[in-house]
């Protein structure tokens, strides 16, 4: 093999892939959510507990904007990023006040804390109770 093809080889091997998203940082993103919402219970926000999967404005007896119940938004890795990214910008009108996480990385982190306790038995439990 040419000396030049296989530096070029040898960098590319050594070149980082991206980190994959951290649940640990994710939870520590998530604090900026606790003013507002909780995993298992409504505050000022929806419960998150099934949140992934669920149908936006859906959970009962929690009062949403207009605009969030007729949304059409179905919650996945992606449009949470979506929203996460601007809450105004992907539905306009809604009551959420937060102006959303500017970093992807803490985006991603967070989301994939999310997931990791949506997919934990106690929110697994209100989950199927809620979709």
């Amino acid at each position: 093999m040419h000396w030049a093809l296989a530096g070029v080889l040898a960098l590319c091997a050594s070149a980082p892939v991206g980190a994959a998203p951290d649940v640990v940082r994710g939870e520590l993103v998530y604090a900026r959510c606790l003013a507002c919402h909780a995993l298992a219970y409504d505050r000022v926000g929806p419960r998150h507990c099934g949140l992934l999967g669920r149908l936006a404005g859906s959970v009962p007896g929690f009062n949403y904007s207009a605009a969030m119940k007729n949304s059409k938004i179905r919650w996945d890795e992606k449009t949470l990023d979506l929203f996460l990214t601007k809450p105004l910008k992907l539905v306009p009108g809604s009551s959420m006040t937060y102006d959303g996480v500017a970093n992807p990385e803490d985006r991603a982190n967070l989301i994939a804390y999310l997931k990791h306790v949506n997919e934990a038995p106690e929110c697994s439990k209100q989950a199927s109770s809620i979709r």
